[in-house]
C-alpha cells in the first residue's frame, strides 16, 4: 500500500519536474529583450519567473530524489533467499524425491 502511494507520488513529481523544466527560458532568451521584443513582459515579470521556477524545480528535484531512494529501499526488501547458495539449498530440499520402497517402482503388466 505504501509502496503504491510512493510510486504514484514519484510519477506525479516526475511529470511536474519535466513540465517545469520545459517552461523555463534558456540563458540566451534574454538577448531578444535587448532589441525591443516583447519577450521580457512575461506572466511573472521580467525576472520573477526565474527565481520562482528555479526554486520550484529544486523542490521537485529533491522530492524526486527522495522518492527514488525510498522506492529503491522498498525494492531491496525481499523475503526470499539472499544469496545464490541459499536459493540452491532450498531448491534441492524441495526437489528430493521420497523413496517409500517398492511401491514407487512401476510394475510390469502380467499376461
Amino acid at each position: 500500500m505504501v509502496h503504491t502511494l510512493i510510486l504514484i507520488a514519484h510519477i506525479v513529481v516526475a511529470v511536474g519536474l519535466i513540465a517545469l523544466v520545459l517552461l523555463q527560458q534558456g540563458k540566451g532568451a534574454d538577448a531578444g529583450a535587448a532589441f525591443g521584443s516583447g519577450a521580457s513582459a512575461t506572466m511573472f515579470g521580467a525576472r520573477g519567473s526565474a527565481s520562482f521556477l528555479s526554486r520550484t524545480t529544486a523542490i521537485l528535484a529533491t522530492a524526486f530524489f527522495l522518492t527514488s531512494l525510498t522506492l529503491a529501499y522498498f525494492a531491496n526488501q525481499t523475503t526470499g533467499p539472499k544469496s545464490v547458495v541459499e536459493r540452491v539449498q532450498i531448491e534441492q530440499t524441495v526437489e528430493q524425491p521420497k523413496a517409500n520402497g517398492p511401491a514407487d517402482v512401476p510394475q510390469l503388466p502380467q499376461k
